[in-house]
């Protein structure tokens, strides 16, 4: 059957205004939502800490899953995010099939950094070339990646492996990024959130106005203007604040920073990421990290910080109850 112009032009048409609607639409939603900060939005109460403890770097290696699967279980951590192209994502997605009320996420994952434990990409080395170092695994570092992988590359190799941990069994509560490599060019953050908006799975985004902007610029993350805006734009919600767990001399003195992390954020919805494992020989093979990624794995099944927790009167949530809420609230 010959198909005419006039209804090729017509398909067209109703595909644009699909598009314009959906966009008006989701504007339409987020004038719904109130409040100076993203915590107020979805309805969490003024001038509190809202707070998720986010593991990261699940799947990496099984010391990692051995840490973070208890935290999850016990409700001791509200999220955790698994690397879909290391060794041990599999053995983590297996567990989650028994634990799908817990917010699992993905941390996207486009360098290998460490000097024996290596990974290459989900997509396939030859359908991302710009993804690959000369021994055939990811990058050791962001910059090689800025400097030689295509935006077309990164959306390949996210949608790769988000589709595979599909495919596996996981239901994302949402997505987020190593070393923060989607952060590193504005077409990677793009990128990044169009396919959060495809899928309608929030990713790991930061308002970024005023001083947390120049934080992050401090930090060395090309925080332009343009990027800003793009931010803006993105409908879904956002972090009021970002976090990493700081070092330590000792357990001790890596509390008392945490605590004065802690008591230094500013009331909204804020995230602290840390990277839990268990201690074997094996990780001290892998990062120099691993006395810190001990200590992180048992900072909060202490009763102690558990005790801190409650005298500062934090409030703790994760992303699968923030999308809830912003559903709840806009009718998205």
């Amino acid at each position: 059957m010959k198909i005419s112009h006039s209804l090729i032009l017509a398909l067209l048409c109703v595909v644009v205004l699909s598009s314009g609607c959906e966009k008006e639409k989701t504007v339409a939603n987020i004038s719904k939502l109130s409040g100076d900060t993203w915590a107020e939005k979805l309805g969490y109460p003024k001038d509190k800490v809202i707070l998720i403890l986010h593991a990261d770097d699940i799947g990496m290696c099984e010391e990692a899953n051995e840490a973070a699967m208890p935290y999850l279980s016990a409700n001791e951590i509200q999220s955790a995010a698994g690397m879909v192209p290391c060794e041990y994502f599999e053995e983590f997605a297996a567990w989650y099939k028994d634990h799908t009320t817990v917010d699992v996420g993905l941390h996207l994952t486009l360098t290998s950094e460490w000097q024996t434990w290596r990974w290459g990409p989900v997509a396939g080395k030859e359908n991302v070339p710009g993804l690959v170092d000369s021994e055939g695994y990811m990058w050791r570092d962001v910059m090689s990646v800025v400097q030689h992988a295509s935006a077309a590359e990164i959306e390949m190799e996210i949608r790769a492996q988000l589709e595979k941990a599909l495919s596996l069994g996981i239901q994302p509560g949402h997505i987020d990024t190593h070393m923060g490599t989607l952060y590193a060019s504005y077409d990677y953050t793009a990128a990044y959130l169009k396919i959060a908006e495809e899928y309608k799975i929030p990713a790991m985004a930061i308002n970024m106005s005023g001083e947390v902007a120049e934080k992050f610029r401090a930090q060395g993350y090309p925080i332009t203007e343009g990027l800003v805006d793009l931010l803006d734009s993105y409908p879904l919600p956002k972090l009021d604040d970002f976090h990493a767990v700081e070092h330590g001399a000792t357990y001790e003195e890596k509390k008392v920073n945490f605590y004065n992390q802690v008591r230094n954020m500013k009331p909204g919805l804020n995230e602290i990421i840390f990277h839990p494992s268990v201690l074997t020989e094996n990780l001290k093979t892998i990062t120099n990290s691993w006395q810190q990624r001990v200590w992180e794995a048992q900072m909060f099944s202490d009763s102690a910080v558990k005790q801190f927790f409650v005298e500062e009167g934090i409030v703790f949530t994760n992303w699968k109850e923030i999308m809830q809420r912003y559903k709840e609230r806009t009718g998205a």
